[in-house]
Parts: structure tokens; C-alpha cells; sequence
């Protein structure tokens, strides 16, 4: 398994922009698909993003597509995940999460998962 540390989150008016990081130990990071997931309070936890171990894959929640962009720095063990045009209904805690068979769709089973960050968008 890997570790997960999540960063980047915070508080930011609608339309704004907000980049997370999250920093895994481990030297086998390249081998996981990696995925976002955000849960908002009194709701379930949902499907944000996902990329491929080579970040040659990319998935995206309808909700997000053209907004958020997701990558990934192998070198740097790090998967970032951009978020443009802030909506308040993206209003959630957002962790990030590991797949060990590389492919980071929505329907893997990650088996490591982050704290969260909190992200809070105002209107």
C-alpha cells in the first residue's frame, strides 16, 4: 500500500480556482492508477477524477468534465488535481485515492485512501 497526503484545499469564491496536491510514499506510486473523490456533508462519497499509472487515461465526473483537469508527476509521486470555475456545489472534503491496478476508473477498487482536504466555495 501506499501512504496519501492530500493538500491545496481551502476556501475560495465561486468562478475561482484551487489546485490539490497529493504527496505518496513509496517507491511504487507509478504502478497505481490514482483517483479523486469528494464527499459533501449529509451526501455519499462520489467519483471526481481518475488517471492511469502512466496518466495516459484520464476520467472525469460529468460534473466536473471541462472544469477539473487531473495529472500526475511520477518523479515527484504526486497527482494533482486542477479546479477551475468553482462552483459551491463543489463544496466537499476531497481525498485522494490509490488503485492498485493501475487504471484509476471510478469502479477500481482503490485500496488507500488520503485524510481529505476541505474545500469550501462561496457564492
Amino acid at each position: 500500500q501506499v501512504q496519501l497526503a492530500e493538500s491545496g484545499g481551502g476556501l475560495v469564491q465561486a468562478g475561482g480556482s484551487l489546485r490539490l496536491s497529493c504527496a505518496a510514499s513509496g517507491r511504487t506510486f507509478s504502478r497505481y492508477g490514482m483517483g479523486w473523490f469528494r464527499q459533501a456533508p449529509g451526501k455519499e462519497r462520489e467519483f471526481v477524477s481518475g488517471i492511469s499509472w502512466s496518466g495516459g487515461r484520464r476520467y472525469y465526473a460529468d460534473s466536473v468534465k471541462g472544469r477539473f483537469t487531473i495529472s500526475r508527476d511520477n518523479s515527484k509521486n504526486t497527482v494533482y488535481l486542477q479546479m477551475n470555475n468553482l462552483k459551491p456545489e463543489d463544496t466537499a472534503v476531497y481525498y485522494c485515492a490509490a488503485d492498485p491496478t493501475g487504471y484509476g476508473l471510478g469502479t477500481s477498487d482503490f485500496g488507500s485512501w488520503g485524510q481529505g482536504t476541505q474545500v469550501t466555495v462561496s457564492s
